[in-house]
């Protein structure tokens, strides 16, 4: 063990890089979006991590229902969350059911038909809160005819996302009338939208500014387009001064402002079925204003478009010279220009939609999809590529949703009768439960926060992570070490019943020892005794009896199994679709003691041939590429990335689309981040150069930090 503390503080001393200097503005320029006409799949987002909206092709969300089918015109914050009304209290209680575990009754809290008072409970937990679509400010343009334009009234579009500077800007035609559009984000805490509008149609006094207010749908999906026609009745405005108001949204309980601050005098506001129209006075070709969505009223200081322009591009500029980069422009193979562009955009995507205090949702900012809630499994690929590209701080933000919400947690791991805390699947910001069939026996997530924990030690190379962290630590690895069952017959430690894998194709009730939550589990362990070494206590008697006879990684013919319970796990067609978390096993995790590194490659090469990819999710990918890498298949690590499969695209706007309902997928942008550290500087334990890059890559990296 000492040698292993050894190497991790010599690796933190040896921060990865190369000696050439990047000139990062040109590899971040060179992917910057453009587009030429209505793209609905290729919408553009700007925001700072806590906030974040997405454009049309006009630079605002003039066409929300236009696009619905798309990437939604989203505008949702991390405070934004509502519920609706309930005719009775709905607990968690009334989902619960016993499953039977190695002789105990253990209680979950499942769905169940939704005519049933279980059912009814197991469904408004699961809808309720939901994040919220705040509202969507468009622009609308009277043509001569004095109707109302429409998307096919667009023309001539020109559309520029300047990703260094974290610009958006539009140019179109109205009739042959030139419109020019910028738009921005503050990077500060206001979440500030700031615009700049240029067109003779001003001035003619036919544009105004439409901000509608659609109304959640309480479905999985919430494309932002949902008109209610109660609506008038949650609204009201007031005018602060004659260029500044706020409109006030009573949403049932949840009551917020949008303010704005305007750059020429406002004449009218126009109350509409879904919102306000606003009009600005008509003497200029010219109109700025500064917007945002407050829980409370705020005098927003005079609309000062350039300032505001320049302090935007100074925190862009900031951003992508800060942490790590890598610069492919070397590289004669063409596969590397694609890699670098969903690296670049993916690097753009995760900031501004996962810079919050709470793990994001899978879609992030950008719209709803399992009613807006994070999932904790995926906190692994939303965070840890943070950490490794240099931006610890962000990974640290997510992580402090672990250090306000271990009462749930704790109170789960009682209900069910073990020690310590049991960390929940689907959840709120606010740490609630959610029931689900699958999700309620998911336990991957469970060592999570000791590995987020970790990598901060090492990274840091300091007491502060152990300071901050050491008792949701100790706790989250008490209750594994509880979970795990003794089976005396056998006379080692059992994962199950009551598991589901990360590959979600198992029955909780019969599943023992998944590969990958052994392998975790053992990993867990042994760090968080680490963790009481390092802060002065003796290890713990019941984790290490766990270690020393916790059931070895089920194997079957020299290939590792998916589970125990499934020996026929390369047979049957069912089990070689959905994640093939076998890999996560030597991929997400350094090799464990009891692990055989000639077992898992060929289970690596099982799994590369026969695994039915066209069923898989964005994060298989990179997965797959990190055990490639592991393994030295540089030339496998990249055929992974670059795989040619659905769920594997990666949009003109750098989203990770997966399906016709999730149209973008965030952790499989993660996750592409967190391979490309891998390969790129190797582990903690395993230092190299590039050793998942073919040799003849000649990149150039600097910045980054290397995973355990």
């Amino acid at each position: 063990m000492r040698q292993t503390i050894t190497i991790f503080l010599i690796a933190f001393f040896c921060f990865a890089c190369n000696t050439e200097k990047i000139n990062r503005n040109s590899v971040v320029s060179r992917h910057n979006v453009e587009m030429k006409e209505v793209d609905t799949l290729n919408s553009l987002s700007l925001g700072n991590g806590r906030f974040a909206m997405t454009m049309d092709v006009t630079g605002l969300q003039t066409f929300p229902v236009e696009y619905s089918k798309g990437v939604p015109l989203g505008t949702l914050s991390e405070w934004g969350w509502h519920s609706f009304p309930a005719t009775r209290e709905y607990t968690i209680e009334e989902t619960l059911q016993s499953l039977e575990s190695s002789g105990r009754q253990i209680p979950y809290a499942r769905q169940w038909p939704a005519n049933t008072r279980a059912g009814e409970a197991a469904d408004y937990l699961r809808q309720n809160p939901h994040r919220i679509h705040l509202g969507t400010p468009g622009l609308y343009f009277i043509k001569s005819d004095g109707s109302q334009m429409t998307i096919s009234d667009i023309k001539n579009i020109d559309q520029h996302l300047d990703l260094w500077n974290g610009e958006l800007i539009s140019r179109f035609t109205v009739e042959g009338i030139p419109v020019e559009v910028t738009s921005l984000i503050s990077q500060d805490t206001l979440n500030l939208l700031g615009v700049k509008i240029k067109s003779k149609l001003i001035a003619e006094g036919r544009f105004g500014l439409q901000i509608r207010y659609p109304y959640p749908t309480g479905q999985f999906l919430d494309e932002a387009a949902n008109y209610n026609a109660g609506e008038p009745e949650r609204l009201s405005f007031q005018m602060n001064d004659r260029k500044n108001l706020s409109i006030i949204r009573n949403l049932d309980s949840t009551r917020y402002w949008t303010n704005l601050s305007s750059s020429e005098e406002i004449v009218s506001v126009l109350a509409t079925n879904e919102g306000f129209m606003i009009m600005p006075d008509t003497s200029q070709t010219e109109w700025n204003f500064l917007l945002n969505f407050s829980r409370e009223k705020i005098n927003l200081p005079a609309a000062d478009f350039e300032k505001f322009r320049q302090n935007v591009h100074a925190d862009f500029n900031k951003f992508w010279n800060s942490g790590a980069m890598i610069d492919f422009g070397k590289v004669s193979d063409p596969r590397a220009a694609e890699l670098e562009r969903r690296m670049i955009l993916s690097l753009y995507l995760t900031k501004i939609n996962c810079g919050g205090n709470s793990p994001p949702q899978e879609t992030g900012l950008t719209y709803n999809s399992w009613y807006g809630k994070p999932h904790l499994e995926m906190a692994w690929w939303h965070g840890v590529h943070f950490a490794l590209w240099g931006r610890t701080e962000i990974l640290e933000q997510q992580m402090d949703w672990y250090l306000r919400n271990g009462k749930t947690a704790k109170e789960i791991a009682e209900r069910q009768g073990f020690k310590g805390i049991r960390w929940q699947k689907m959840t709120d910001n606010n740490g609630g439960e959610t029931a689900s069939s699958v999700g309620s026996y998911l336990i991957w997530q469970q060592p999570h926060i000791i590995y987020f924990a970790e990598l901060l030690y090492r990274i840091n190379g300091n007491k502060k992570p152990i300071d901050t962290y050491k008792e949701v630590v100790e706790q989250t690895a008490e209750f594994m070490a509880d979970f795990a069952w003794y089976d005396s017959p056998s006379d080692r430690f059992i994962l199950g019943p009551g598991v589901m894998p990360a590959q979600e194709r198992f029955n909780p009730d019969t599943t023992i020892n998944p590969a990958f939550e052994l392998a975790y589990w053992r990993w867990g362990l042994e760090t968080a005794q680490m963790w009481r070494e390092r802060a002065g206590i003796k290890r713990n008697k019941k984790w290490d009896q766990v270690l020393e006879k916790l059931s070895p990684l089920p194997q079957k013919d020299s290939l590792y199994l998916a589970t125990e319970s499934t020996p026929d796990s390369y047979i049957t067609q069912l089990y070689m679709t959905d994640h093939p978390g076998v890999l996560a096993t030597c991929g997400v995790l350094p090799a464990t003691e009891d692990l055989d590194i000639q077992v898992m490659s060929n289970t690596f090469e099982k799994v590369c041939d026969n695994w039915q990819w066209n069923d898989t999710w964005g994060w298989d990918f990179p997965m797959t590429a990190m055990t490639a890498s592991r393994l030295g298949y540089p030339e496998k690590a990249i055929e992974a990335l670059l795989m040619p499969v659905t769920t594997n695209t990666y949009l003109k706007n750098g989203h990770n689309y997966q399906n016709k309902t999730l149209r973008i997928y965030l952790p499989g942008n993660g996750g592409l981040l967190t391979a490309l550290a891998l390969m790129t500087v190797g582990t903690l334990e395993h230092p190299a150069s590039a050793p998942g890059f073919p040799e003849d890559w000649e990149i150039v990296y600097e910045g980054f930090n290397r995973m355990p």
